[in-house]
């Protein structure tokens, strides 16, 4: 069964900073499978073939059941668990990071690569972005056309979310519907046409709400 919602990153990004002269270079991307994450990571070690390490970590799965963290170079612990714990603490799921590091001649120390990594990886969040995957369940009304103006001014007025309209022999009236409140909708929708609605549920359909930077 799909989650009913879920955070991810929002879409594919990157953001550089700066640490003791070294460049942090963090790159974002959402994925769904490890294959999709393993390509990522490729790609970012052959476009910076030349950087001293491209660490990386990734999320995937409704639960979680792939996690991978790789210090690529870096003593042990000190790059991908900390990068890895990034995407736990902000609840992320199908999200890949790889962070890229050139070299700037000052040495960080253990504690200085754990907050430089997490750091990079936070920050490469903040910019790319992170959403809110909500499942919604898409509910199709359908009503005589007498009913149109006060199905769709309810709906207007209400939290629901008016997908569309259709206009065939009857009015077919879409709305997107959090899948727990499926049951609500219905007698809601059944007491505003005095039972007269035919109701039934389409596909489902994740909806992305964009979630401010912590």
């Amino acid at each position: 069964m799909a989650l009913a919602s879920y955070q991810t990153v929002k879409g594919t990004g990157e953001h550089e900073m700066i640490v003791q002269k070294s460049r942090f270079i963090a790159f974002c991307a959402r994925v769904e499978t490890e294959e999709a994450a393993q390509a990522f990571i490729e790609k970012i070690k052959k476009e910076h073939w030349n950087a001293n390490h491209n660490c990386s970590a990734y999320l995937i799965g409704e639960r979680d059941e792939i996690q991978k963290a790789n210090d690529d170079g870096e003593p042990s612990g000190t790059a991908g668990v900390p990068m890895l714990e990034v995407l736990k603490k902000r609840g992320l799921k199908d999200t890949v990071v790889v962070v890229t590091r050139y070299f700037g001649g000052i040495k960080l120390g253990a504690g200085g690569l754990i907050r430089a990594y997490g750091s990079a990886v936070s920050e490469g969040l903040n910019a790319v972005g992170v959403v809110q995957r909500v499942l919604m369940q898409v509910v199709h009304t359908e009503v005589d056309y007498h009913w149109l103006g006060k199905v769709e001014h309810a709906l207007r007025e209400s939290t629901y979310q008016l997908k569309g309209i259709e206009y065939l022999e009857q009015v077919d009236v879409q709305t997107y519907v959090e899948v727990e409140q499926v049951e609500t909708f219905v007698e809601w929708m059944t007491n505003i046409t005095n039972g007269q609605a035919k109701l039934r549920q389409g596909d489902q359909v994740y909806l992305e709400v964009d979630i401010e930077a912590r």
